[in-house]
């Protein structure tokens, strides 16, 4: 039987308990379904991008850990079911919500993603999104850039870019609701005996609200079988490193819009604002996987 190590961040497999190998990345595909993009592992499924215009935003769900075949991630789940698994948003942009709310306060709205690589090692989407409200002109455009890859059997790994650039002058105030964010189901919650951890090696939301770190990891056991997701912030980013707004049930997000210098952020029209995150899918807690070593391997390329 197979079981994979990690040594100095690179994962291997030891063969018959004698030799390690270089693990063989998985083989990721593509396809473009009715209001989702569905990407499969060596033919499993992984996460669809769900983009559909009755959505308050789009998103990624599931998430399917590596060893399970179950999702990390929630679709939606009590407190707070507007948390849609892995998500971008923001509220209180120009008095909109594009967070939570009825969709009439404000929407995210694909304009229709496009496959690039739909096949191989990774693949690629990029997608147009549209902030606007009904019978009102958009407010900001969005372009991202989606890349995912499976490095080995045990890792999944979500690159994922996006620039913002405002149609008129805008105002955000102060808010928590804001950016790059994920819900991990409940089970896998610090509630439920999980670890949120950070790169400091603060834990739980009384150790990680508020401070500002790299890079984040929520883990936990389900079912015997141990899986967690990391949200790595690229050092290139505006605010780097964010300062983390993080609950115990099961949400965590660099959020630098809930300290920001005050209380609010003035774009002017035509002024983008560039932002890349990594979220790795990992078998075992954040230090089986070392994911402060994958860290170290995405920062220098990020730089």
């Amino acid at each position: 039987m197979n079981r994979w190590r990690l040594i100095a961040g690179a994962l291997l497999t030891v063969t018959c308990g004698c030799s390690l190998v270089p693990a063989a990345p998985q083989k990721v595909t593509a396809k473009l379904e009715k209001g989702q993009i569905a990407v499969t592992m060596d033919g499993a499924l992984f996460t669809c991008y769900k983009f559909a215009s009755s959505q308050k935003y789009p998103y990624f769900w599931p998430v399917v850990g590596p060893l399970s075949g179950k999702s990390i991630t929630t679709e939606t789940s009590e407190p707070y079911p507007h948390h849609h698994s892995l998500f971008f948003g923001c509220d209180r942009v120009n008095g909109g919500n594009y967070w939570q709310d009825v969709n009439a306060r404000g929407q995210i709205l694909s304009q229709g993603p496009k496959l690039i690589e739909a096949s191989g090692e990774r693949i690629v989407l990029t997608d147009t999104c549209l902030w606007k409200q009904p019978d009102k002109n958009p407010v900001i455009e969005d372009k991202r850039k989606i890349t995912v890859s499976a490095p080995s059997e045990t890792l999944r790994i979500i690159d994922f870019q996006i620039t913002l650039t405002p149609l008129v002058d805008i105002e955000i105030l102060q808010t928590n609701h804001s950016l790059f964010s994920a819900r991990v189901v409940p089970e896998l919650s610090v509630k439920s005996g999980g670890t949120l951890v950070n790169a400091q090696g603060d834990k739980s939301e009384k150790g990680t609200f508020g401070a500002a770190s790299p890079w984040c990891d929520y883990s936990g056991t389900r079912d015997s079988v141990t899986e967690g997701i990391a949200i790595m912030q690229n050092p290139k980013n505006r605010w780097y490193p964010s300062k983390w707004f993080t609950r115990d049930y099961g949400f965590f997000s660099p959020t630098p819009m809930y300290w920001l210098e005050g209380d609010k952020l003035n774009l002017a029209k035509g002024e983008e604002l560039s932002l890349e995150y990594r979220v790795v899918v990992h078998a075992g807690n954040a230090k089986a996987a070392d994911i402060a070593g994958l860290f170290n391997r995405y920062s220098p390329s990020a730089r």
